[in-house]
């Protein structure tokens, strides 16, 4: 049965069509990894600027909006004070959004930051008192921020907002979320914004990196990130304003990634990239993973090194190697297809359609780039399958990425060749077992679960 989905109809996927889908959707360029924290030498030592996780999906509660999630700052422990956690002021932040497909941003989200901070030589505390509100007097050091939407057109303002601050703990937020729901604001044009700490949602067991769980499979099931949290830049914006032309009936499909600007005496430089997870640990080898962060996506199918990385991908072969389960022949031109160009028929060997930028009506000339690619028009579902397409949820990860997507056990089935045949490998079907994040996701906007107060260490306490 052939899996079809066009921008004007959305057909009923049957059981077959849950395996055609797992056939070919499960097949990507990356590796069981944290989704890009500490991803490349430089910007593991620049946490602020270092950009974790990207998140694009159709709001499950206002399905005429799309969300728009990324997180910067890995790693966050809770009790991480007294000076906390909070945006680089030297820095811009963007959520970039190719609609036509020649992998240059045609529309760009960028926050800037400054800092409040009132503490000066009287004190060494965050706050000297409760913390009721974000204006509360207590909050001794604070972050405001500036929205701008970039288009061919120039720059205009549309939000500006307080952070919602590190969450200190009980004594200091008595209720944390009273400030959190206070930083979601309006924006022009339609839609929301929220910049501010969250829970780490990327769940995952990373003793992936000694030797693939231990050798063995037996170190697996333990979520390394459950208890860190992260910083949060969101927006929900009507689906019309990122697609092409504003018309998202002809024009469904968008590539999302987010970059980080730093300044330098040469002017804002570019220093962290990111757009599907896990493809700069993994894929990209680890003497062009700086020169990765610092592209745009035009540039990559210019570069021979990285095209090899996805042709002839190294995790397969380490799969071989220490499981002895044979890696699939290349070239992987099928990878090429779900990396670099989006999934549509006449792109590569994948025959259907699901989330290039050639499915829009009004579209030029497809230029090959690694970003995270959205159909907007497909419907929410109901009840989210955490394998996304592979699971027959064709909302779900890789067309477009939400919160629940267990993208890693996606990506063991994929490099291990079960596309290629239709069924899970056998001997990896337990995946990582670490199938969700300890954290539910919201049922409203900014749906990324809020920060933890609580020492990530607590177990080894006694408390």
């Amino acid at each position: 049965m052939e899996l079809r989905i066009t921008p004007r109809s959305m057909v009923a996927v049957g059981v077959a069509g849950a395996l055609a889908a797992a056939s070919f959707v499960i097949l990507r360029p990356e590796a069981p990894s944290a989704s890009s924290h500490r991803e490349a030498p430089l910007i593991a030592g620049d946490p602020r600027n270092d950009n974790t996780d990207v998140y694009a999906f159709t709001s499950p509660d206002k399905q005429d909006t799309v969300t728009l999630l990324a997180n910067w700052i890995p790693f966050e422990e809770p009790n991480g004070g007294p000076n906390f956690y909070f945006f680089d002021v030297n820095s811009r932040y963007n959520i970039k959004i190719d609609n036509d497909g020649d992998a240059k941003p045609d529309v760009v989200y960028q926050w800037t930051f400054k800092n409040v901070d009132k503490r000066g030589n009287s004190t060494f505390l965050f706050n000297n008192g409760p913390v009721t509100s974000l204006n509360d007097p207590n909050l001794l050091f604070r972050q405001s921020y500036t929205l701008r939407k970039i288009t061919h057109r120039g720059a205009t303002v549309i939000g500006t907002g307080t952070v919602a601050p590190s969450n200190v703990g009980r004594a200091s937020m008595p209720d944390y979320s009273v400030l959190r729901n206070q930083a979601v604001d309006s924006i022009k044009g339609g839609g929301k914004q929220f910049a501010g700490q969250s829970d780490e949602a990327f769940f995952l067991d990373l003793r992936v990196f000694d030797l693939l769980y231990g050798g063995d499979l037996s170190e697996v099931g333990q979520d390394t990130t459950r208890g860190y949290n992260v910083h949060t830049l969101a927006l929900q914006v009507p689906k019309k304003e990122i697609a092409l032309r504003g018309n998202v009936s002809r024009n469904p499909v968008v590539g999302v990634w987010a970059t980080t600007d730093k300044w330098s005496p040469k002017g804002y430089v570019q220093v962290s990239r990111l757009g599907q997870p896990l493809v700069n640990e993994v894929v990209v080898p680890a003497g062009l993973k700086d020169a990765f962060n610092s592209i745009s996506p035009d540039k990559d199918a210019s570069i021979p090194e990285v095209v090899k990385r996805v042709t002839d991908p190294e995790l397969p072969k380490l799969l071989e190697g220490i499981y002895g389960l044979k890696a699939p022949k290349t070239p992987r031109n099928d990878l090429v297809e779900i990396f670099l160009t989006g999934i549509a028929k006449g792109n590569g060997p994948i025959n259907a359609d699901l989330n290039s930028q050639t499915l829009n009506k009004d579209a030029g000339k497809l230029r090959p780039a690694e970003m995270l690619r959205l159909n907007m028009a497909v419907p929410v579902t109901a009840n989210p399958n955490r394998l996304g397409v592979l699971g027959g949820d064709l909302q779900g990860f890789p067309n477009g990425r939400r919160l629940g997507d267990d993208v890693v056990d996606i990506a063991i089935q994929a490099m291990a060749g079960a596309a290629q045949t239709g069924q899970l490998v056998p001997a990896l079907a337990a995946g990582d077992k670490v199938d969700a994040n300890d954290q539910p996701a919201l049922s409203t906007f900014p749906y990324i679960p809020g920060p933890s107060n609580v020492a990530v260490n607590r177990t080894f306490s006694g408390s």
